[in-house]
């Protein structure tokens, strides 16, 4: 058993460049909600260039408002949506694969549901079109998703488009596992047919399930298996965790997952990604890993993009960043504007203290007070330094001189950053 919760082989530290995680049982706890302590951990390994790929059976409709609480669109990750048939760009919105199964297979699946007496539904945009508008489990579905259910039977007549996926429902695990056996035997080499859920039958495009979206993410950018984490709980996310550099189950998975992985954390009711976070990349961090050129990038949507923010040096203790002052930073005047000097020393305050905390520690600014002395005008561009003055176990105080180009002291800031413990 290793500190923390986690349990299996400790492996030693690596440049991870990939998170991929599994979202119902695995992101999300039992009441559809993120963790305080997951978030927290998620945002700050992005701040360390790690990127994020939600991998779900889920529609795109219903992750992309998980991916936005996450702040993908800002930092940059992926969505591998419907076990991977479809994968998302976030911040462009790029698809970069797409698979889907031809419309004119909906009447024979719909014959075999009704043959079965099971209910079945497939997604379309913002809609759950299905034969059956009362089946709990649908209803679910659609709600988790934040998708309105419409009932058409039959329901090949409303099926005009190419779905990404079908599925059939029924509580009794009998029927379905007979049903996938009957539809294998038809669709053999045409379509992927597997269980999700004991009353979840999926009909996918053939060869799609989530490692192979993976394979492909992988491919498209060049990264090693070795450098990825994937973390899941279910039938769907055994193959991913089984191609990665680290394969973590967690303490709600089925028993076939916990035997596949490399480590078992805890379940998603207590915050087991943020424990493996904390544990295999935050705890390992140091300024010599911080990659400054994509922070720089990941940032051009934030408030320091849009200041033209960027940071030039880091180390323990010491952090520097440049800011232009142009039409964006500077008074009606010309010359730069004292806000905006306090938003760039509390940016640079907050990375430098980011990087110093433990990994169960997260920063949260308190104070800002600044001394302006001289003014700097338009078209220079204003250099920051921030050394830490004091370092204490619930704050850190940080001073920021800002310097023109011609290392002329502009402000004198002080920062104050509140050090609090993950619960």
């Amino acid at each position: 058993m290793l500190d923390k919760g986690v349990e299996g082989k400790k492996t030693d530290y690596m440049d991870y460049k990939l998170l991929v995680l599994d979202v119902d049982g695995t992101l999300l706890t039992d009441e559809g909600k993120i963790g305080k302590r997951t978030l927290t951990a998620l945002r700050k390994v992005q701040q360390t260039g790690v990127t994020i790929v939600l991998a779900s059976g889920r529609p795109l409709h219903g992750l992309l408002p998980i991916a936005e609480k996450l702040d993908l669109d800002k930092y940059g990750g992926y969505i591998l949506a419907y076990n991977g048939a479809q994968i998302i760009d976030v911040p462009t919105k790029k698809v970069l694969l797409s698979q889907t199964i031809e419309q004119e297979s909906i009447p024979f699946l719909e014959k075999e549901a009704n043959k079965h007496g099971v209910a079945i539904f497939t997604y379309n945009d913002s809609e759950v079109l299905t034969n059956d508008a009362k089946n709990p489990y649908i209803l679910r579905e659609a709600a988790i998703n934040n998708m309105k259910v419409r009932e058409v039977k039959p329901l090949a007549s409303a099926v005009n488009f190419n779905p990404y996926k079908c599925i059939l429902v029924n509580d009794d695990v009998q029927e379905i596992e007979q049903l996938e056996e009957e539809i294998k035997m038809r669709l053999d080499g045409v379509m992927n047919v597997f269980q999700t859920e004991p009353y979840f039958l999926e009909v996918v495009p053939k060869l799609i399930d989530k490692a192979n979206a993976l394979g492909v993410l992988l491919e498209t950018f060049s990264i090693d298996a070795k450098q990825i984490i994937v973390i899941g709980n279910g039938k769907a996310d055994y193959s991913m965790i089984q191609m990665a550099g680290l394969g973590v189950a967690m303490g709600n998975a089925i028993d076939s997952v916990k035997r596949c992985a490399d480590v078992i954390t805890k379940d998603n009711n207590e915050d087991g990604i943020a424990l493996i976070l904390e544990e295999y990349i935050l705890s390992q961090i140091t300024a010599a890993d911080i990659d400054l050129e994509l922070l720089n990038k990941r940032g051009k949507h934030a408030l320091m993009g849009n200041l033209g923010i960027q940071y030039t040096y880091a180390d323990a203790g010491r952090i520097e960043a440049t800011m232009p002052v142009d039409e964006r930073t500077r008074q009606p005047f010309g010359i730069l504007h004292g806000g905006a000097t306090l938003a760039l020393a509390e940016t640079i305050a907050g990375l430098g203290s980011m990087i110093m905390v433990e990994a169960d520690e997260f920063v949260v600014g308190m104070q800002v007070s600044g001394n302006h002395i001289s003014s700097a005008h338009e078209g220079d561009t204003v250099r920051a330094v921030a050394t830490i003055i004091h370092k204490g176990r619930s704050s850190h105080v940080w001073n920021i001189d800002v310097f023109t180009s011609t290392d002329k002291l502009v402000s004198s800031i002080r920062v104050m950053n509140s050090i609090l413990k993950k619960r």
